[in-house]
């Protein structure tokens, strides 16, 4: 029979504290080269393998700190040196470290296969083809159909009253809206909710589709006449 009490488990803090020590200290190490590899590849995560005789080890970082550090061994089972979760083990770690320094060797000659990589690359690019006159067309243009809806905008804001309202039209099969308000032309859009605008509050329209809709916004313009026209019609047959 087993005596009681039995003997004291042995105790296994000095292990644990040289094992916690050594992760330690591989983790302020091994912390630099995940700094360098994230300057060199210039992104806030990413990973890097290096192969030694013995196996391979991954570095990954994010936002320029460690995130792990993995032995793979040519034979047996990975090994987290460093990691978010538990500690390794005393045997695998040791396993582990005793291929270190082969792979700071590695990253080292790596780096080093990159040094001149870049010397040969000219700074001297082509001019850049300056957008100006496009710009300045398109503004002039732009700027003549918005002239042309604001004094719609308050014509329209004359006969219907009110602080806003719409006017819309089908030009070509196309719908065309004007949406006014106390300033003015608020949008000029064509297509429907999920159509062009040609006239925002935000980004212009490309020169291409200027190109295509701007001849149209004529035809625009003689619809809205026709309208007043209408208005006039109608209310010349009142008689009091």
């Amino acid at each position: 029979m087993t005596e009681w009490p039995p003997a004291d488990p042995a105790d296994a803090s000095a292990v644990a504290q040289q094992r916690d020590e050594l992760v330690a200290a591989v983790r302020d190490h091994a912390g630099q080269v995940a700094y360098q590899l994230a300057r060199l590849e210039g992104g806030d995560y990413g990973q890097a393998d290096i192969e030694t005789d013995r196996g391979e080890w991954t570095v990954k970082y994010e936002g320029g700190d460690l995130e792990y550090l993995r032995f793979s061994p040519s034979r047996g089972s990975d090994t987290y040196v460093i990691s978010t979760k538990q500690p390794p083990e005393p045997e695998p770690l040791a396993a582990a470290l005793a291929d270190y320094d082969a792979f700071v060797a590695g990253f080292n000659d790596y780096v080093a296969s990159l040094d001149g990589v870049l010397d040969d690359v000219s700074t001297e690019f082509p001019e850049i083809a300056t957008t100006d006159g496009v710009v300045a067309e398109r503004d002039r243009v732009l700027g003549r159909i918005r002239e042309v809806c604001d004094r719609i905008a308050r014509e329209l804001q004359r006969y219907e009253g009110g602080d806003y309202g719409t006017f819309t039209e089908r030009i070509n099969g196309t719908r065309w809206e004007l949406k006014w308000d106390t300033d003015g032309a608020s949008y000029l859009r064509v297509g429907g909710s999920s159509g062009l605008y040609l006239l925002s509050q935000y980004e212009p329209p490309s020169a291409a589709d200027i190109r295509e809709y701007a001849p149209q916004f004529a035809d625009f313009v003689d619809a809205y006449n026709e309208h007043v026209e209408d208005l006039e019609s109608d209310l010349g047959t009142i008689e009091l």
